[in-house]
């Protein structure tokens, strides 16, 4: 059971508040993924404002202890970390049952747009041309770790559309469209804060960062089949990348603006 403070701790504020709770994180009383109480109960715990209570809550979350996720409460931060392998045949669902993880999807949308510059530049076809943009979320274990905005090339792959609207996987849509394998030709990682929709789907607060892995995915004969660029929780992934050399002759990331995954 949580203990509870002396009137003398309780007038010390946020900072006692912070204090105690940071000690039944630390000490197993508040366990990885559990709830911390409302605020109304942790004002008459400690006997203190709304004010405090979420100062003290915003101190915890900025030193990574707890999380906030929107419209559910503030939760233990979860152990363990995902680490997820980018390797030369990285595959979502095998990383996580690798792992003894359960790997789910969602599609959250699928659509003829125009290329933007840089997904244009690394299927090798002009800015503007036809594509099907598809935007994803995955889950480990019904949590959400990803959402990724991938782009194929329309001329290559005519009638893709239909299979995504299916919710089949990447995987299985390519080899429907005659490619049966592929390799990643590269990755870039890079930091960021999420946008209001990323911050949403990823059940993540808008103040913690996100990591983004751009790729270019290609088939066995080194043409490119998919560009994508891929928000992470970063609370909840370590990225492992394999130190392999690229395969031979493979384009590296281009210079074009980055696309943004929420729209």
């Amino acid at each position: 059971m949580a203990t509870s403070l002396t009137l003398d701790e309780a007038s010390a504020g946020w900072r006692a508040v912070e204090s105690c709770l940071t000690d039944e994180i630390r000490q197993g009383r508040l366990l990885p993924g559990e709830r911390l109480p409302p605020e109304p109960a942790l004002m008459a715990r400690f006997a203190i404002g709304r004010h405090s209570v979420r100062r003290a809550v915003a101190a915890l979350e900025a030193r990574g202890l707890v999380l906030t996720r929107h419209g559910s409460g503030t939760y233990v931060r979860p152990a363990p970390v995902l680490d997820y392998r980018l390797s030369e045949r990285t595959r979502f669902s095998r990383n996580l049952l690798d792992q003894g993880r359960e790997p789910s999807g969602a599609l959250i949308r699928a659509e003829a747009r125009p290329a933007p510059e840089a997904a244009a530049e690394a299927l090798g076809r002009p800015p503007g041309a036809p594509a099907w943009n598809v935007v994803r979320l995955s889950l480990a274990d019904g949590v959400p770790v990803n959402l990724s905005d991938a782009w194929y090339p329309a001329d290559r792959f005519p009638g893709m559309l239909e299979d995504w609207l299916s919710g089949r996987g990447a995987s299985a849509v390519l080899a429907a469209h005659g490619v049966p394998d592929y390799l990643r030709l590269w990755s870039a990682v890079l930091t960021r804060l999420p946008g209001e929709e990323e911050a949403a789907r990823l059940d993540q607060s808008a103040a913690q960062p996100v990591l983004v892995v751009r790729k270019v995915d290609a088939d066995p004969s080194g043409n490119p089949v998919a560009y994508s660029e891929t928000a992470w929780a970063g609370e909840r992934v370590q990225l492992l990348i394999d130190n392999a050399d690229p395969p031979r002759g493979a384009p590296r990331p281009g210079q074009g603006e980055i696309p943004d995954v929420a729209r």
